[in-house]
């Protein structure tokens, strides 16, 4: 089981590589448009998915001026500010909650979450998606069941290209 799970993860993260790839530089430079001004970068994780605000906020490198996004802190954020949010799949209520907001507050932001191929509300509300295609768990099991969701993992390699991207951004931009 753990081979058809690691054999399946890395075919996940190749596809978010191959498909992705426009959608991981867009929303890069989207953030890249907070940092550069007096903005700051709003991440909107929740509950498996906060390990990617801590990775932002306390990680080896961490990012600059990133602040946590929810329904607390959502009347601090404005035009100039820059949003990214993260959730297993784009059918999440809070996270179609928090973008409605966002787009009513002109404040542009980044989606990063699992469509399961079809059509969303999310996608017009949102100035990039990321889908993590991770539609069903990646292992199956002798009941017919799947298990194996890597959800956090999939959002954690999409942050770390995008925050390669912004370093780079800024960068070339002093």
């Amino acid at each position: 089981m753990e081979k058809i799970f690691t054999t399946q993860l890395i075919g996940k993260l190749k596809k978010i590589e191959q498909e992705e790839q426009d959608a991981v530089e867009d929303g890069a430079r989207l953030l890249s448009q907070a940092l550069v001004g007096d903005g700051n970068v709003y991440i909107y994780a929740q509950q498996e998915m906060t390990g990617i605000f801590h990775v932002a906020a306390f990680g080896e490198e961490p990012l600059q001026r990133v602040k946590s996004l929810s329904n607390e802190t959502i009347d601090e954020i404005s035009s100039s500010d820059r949003g990214i949010l993260f959730s297993k799949t784009a059918d999440d209520e809070q996270l179609l909650h928090i973008a409605r907001i966002l787009r009513k507050k002109h404040v542009p932001f980044a989606v990063v979450c699992s469509t399961h191929e079809k059509e969303h509300e999310i996608e017009d509300l949102a100035d990039v998606l990321i889908n993590l295609h991770i539609d069903q768990g990646l292992v199956p099991t002798f009941d017919g069941k799947r298990v194996g969701y890597p959800h956090t993992i999939a959002a954690l390699f999409v942050y770390h290209h995008m925050k390669l991207l912004i370093d780079e951004m800024l960068e070339d931009y002093e």
